[in-house]
C-alpha cells in the first residue's frame, strides 16, 4: 500500500473512531434539565382551558410534553412553595423558609439534606440559577438583596445570577416594575401599570437575556450536563407588562368569575391584603365589575408577556441543538384568585390558591400533548427529575416520581397536601379538606356543583376523620 493510500486509510479509521466516540458520548450523556418557574401563575393558559388567553409558546411546549391538569402547590405563597420544589420536603409556612434552612447549615448544628440543585451538582451537573428561582431573586439577603454573605441556598448553584440591567440592585427586580422601580411605599404604587416599550423595560426582559446567555455558554463551553433554572417574575403583583401585550386583550370577552361571593361562615378566606396594599383608586374589585375586568386584563397581559419570555428561552434551547437531550419542566409556583370567593391574591387554601400549571417534556416521550387529570403536587418534581435522568432518588424526598404517569397518563395520582400558617389541607380526587390548627374543619365535595362553596364537614364525619389521619400522617 502506497504512502498516499496509507494516509487515507489512517484518516478514515481515525474519523470512524472519532464519530463512534462522539455518538457514544451523546448516548451516554445524562439529559440536561431546564426548569422554568413562573411566579403567581394560575392555570390561566389556553392549553389549560383559558381560551381567551394568548399563550402560544407555553401551549406549544404543552404539545411536546404532558400537561398535569391537577397539579397543586404545597403552599399558597412564593417562599414555602419554592422550598418544597427545591428541597423535596415540607417546610415552614413563611417566605423565609429557605433562609431558615440556610441558617441551620451555617450553624452546622444539624445535618441538612441536599437540595435538588445540590443533589444534581454532586452527580456531575453544572447548576445555574437565573432570576427568581428561590424566593429572593438572585438568592441573596441583606438590605438590598445582594449580600453575598447571606445566601438563600448554600452549596446549590455553580452560578446564582440576578441581572439588574441598568438598575441599582435586585430590589429593583423583585416586583417586576417597569424600569426596575423599587417598591418603597406600596400604597404609592398602582396595582397595575402598562407602559409602551420593549420587553426589556421590565425586569423579566433582563432575566431572559441572561438565561439565553447562560444557555449558549452551557451548550458550547460546558462539558457536563446542565441543570438550568430560570425564574420569571410576572405575573406577580403589581401587574405590569409592555402595552403591546395589554392591547391584545382590548375588546376580548372575559369569562365570568366562578363563585365570586365571600363564603358564609368560617373558612380559609382572607381580605386580599397583598392586593389591597397597592393604590386601587378607591375601587373595589368585588363590587365594581368594570374594575375587576380591568385587573383581569392586566393579569392576562402579564401572562402573555411571561409566555413570550418562555418562548425566547425555548427557541434558544432548540437553536443550540440541546433540546434533543434536555428535560423541560414549566412550573407555576402556586395559584392566584381573580375574584373567586371574593379574593384577589393567593394565601388561602382554596383550590384557586394552590392549583397551578405543570408541564413536563423529555426526549423520546411517547405521549406528547397528552393530558392527565391525576392529582400530583410540587414535591413530586425532585424525585421525577432523578428518575428521568437515572440518578438515585434520595430517601428524604417526600414526593413520588411521576415517571409512571408520564409513561401512562391514564393511571391515578395521589393526594396533594398544602399548608399555611395555622392550617393545612389535603386534596383527593373528590374532596378537599382544610384542617385549622384549633381543630375546625372545612370539607368540600368536588363532585358537586357547589365545590368549594359549601362546607359539608358535618355531613361526613367518617370521611373527615380519614382525611385528618391521612393529613397528619403525611405531614408528621
Amino acid at each position: 500500500m502506497g504512502v498516499g493510500k496509507t494516509m487515507i486509510f489512517f484518516c478514515a479509521v481515525l474519523s470512524f473512531h472519532m464519530i463512534a466516540n462522539c455518538q457514544k458520548t451523546q448516548v451516554t450523556q445524562k439529559p440536561n434539565i431546564l426548569l422554568i418557574c413562573v411566579d403567581d401563575l394560575r392555570p390561566e393558559l389556553k392549553s389549560f382551558g383559558a381560551d381567551y388567553i394568548s399563550s402560544p409558546n407555553i401551549d406549544h411546549l404543552a404539545t411536546e410534553g404532558i400537561k398535569f391538569q391537577k397539579h397543586f402547590a404545597n403552599a399558597p405563597s412564593c417562599g414555602p412553595s419554592r422550598y418544597t420544589l427545591l428541597t423535596g420536603q415540607y417546610g415552614t409556612a413563611g417566605n423565609n423558609a429557605l433562609f431558615l434552612r440556610a441558617n441551620k447549615i451555617k450553624e452546622g448544628t444539624k445535618i441538612i439534606n441536599k437540595s435538588m440543585p445540590e443533589w444534581f451538582k454532586t452527580h456531575g451537573y453544572t447548576t445555574v440559577s437565573v432570576g427568581k428561582v428561590s424566593h429572593h431573586p438572585g438568592g441573596r439577603g441583606g438590605k438590598d438583596w445582594n449580600d453575598s454573605t447571606k445566601i438563600e441556598m448554600p452549596n446549590a448553584w455553580d452560578r446564582h445570577l440576578m441581572p439588574v440591567a441598568e438598575w441599582e440592585h435586585p430590589r429593583g427586580i423583585m416586583h417586576g416594575l417597569a424600569n426596575g422601580e423599587i417598591r418603597l411605599k406600596s400604597s404609592d404604587m398602582n396595582v397595575f401599570q402598562t407602559l409602551k416599550g420593549t420587553d426589556n423595560i421590565y425586569p423579566d426582559g433582563a432575566i431572559t437575556e441572561e438565561a439565553l446567555k447562560q444557555l449558549k455558554e452551557l451548550t458550547t463551553i460546558n462539558k457536563n450536563p446542565f441543570f438550568l433554572a430560570v425564574g420569571i417574575i410576572k405575573p406577580h403583583l403589581p401587574f405590569g407588562a409592555p402595552k403591546s401585550y395589554f392591547d391584545q386583550y382590548e375588546g376580548v370577552q372575559l369569562p365570568s368569575i366562578e363563585h365570586p361571593g365571600k363564603p358564609e361562615g368560617r373558612s380559609t378566606w382572607h381580605g386580599s391584603g397583598e392586593f389591597k396594599q397597592y393604590n386601587r383608586w378607591g375601587k373595589n374589585a368585588n363590587t365594581d365589575t368594570v374594575f375587576a375586568d380591568e385587573v383581569r386584563r392586566h393579569y392576562a397581559a402579564c401572562v402573555s408577556y411571561a409566555d413570550a419570555q418562555v418562548g425566547k428561552i425555548l427557541a434558544e434551547l432548540k437553536r443550540t441543538g440541546a433540546d434533543e437531550n434536555t428535560i423541560v419542566v414549566l412550573w407555576g409556583d402556586h395559584g392566584w384568585h381573580l375574584g373567586e370567593h371574593a379574593i384577589w391574591g393567593k394565601h388561602s387554601l382554596f383550590e384557586e390558591s394552590l392549583h397551578s400549571p405543570l408541564i413536563i417534556h423529555y426526549p423520546g416521550m411517547k405521549h406528547k400533548g397528552a393530558n392527565t387529570d391525576a392529582i400530583v403536587e410540587t414535591l413530586d418534581i425532585f424525585p421525577t427529575l432523578c428518575d428521568l435522568t437515572g440518578i438515585e432518588i434520595p430517601k428524604y424526598t417526600q414526593g413520588v416520581s411521576l415517571k409512571a404517569l408520564l409513561e401512562n397518563p391514564e393511571i391515578p395520582g395521589h393526594t396533594a397536601l398544602a399548608y399555611k400558617k395555622g392550617a393545612s389541607t389535603i386534596r383527593t380526587s373528590t374532596h378537599r379538606m382544610i384542617l385549622h390548627q384549633d381543630g375546625f374543619v372545612e370539607l368540600y365535595d368536588h363532585t358537586t356543583a357547589e365545590k368549594e362553596t359549601k362546607n359539608v364537614a358535618v355531613k361526613y364525619p367518617k370521611l373527615v376523620e380519614e382525611l385528618k389521619n391521612a393529613l397528619n400522617t403525611r405531614l408528621n
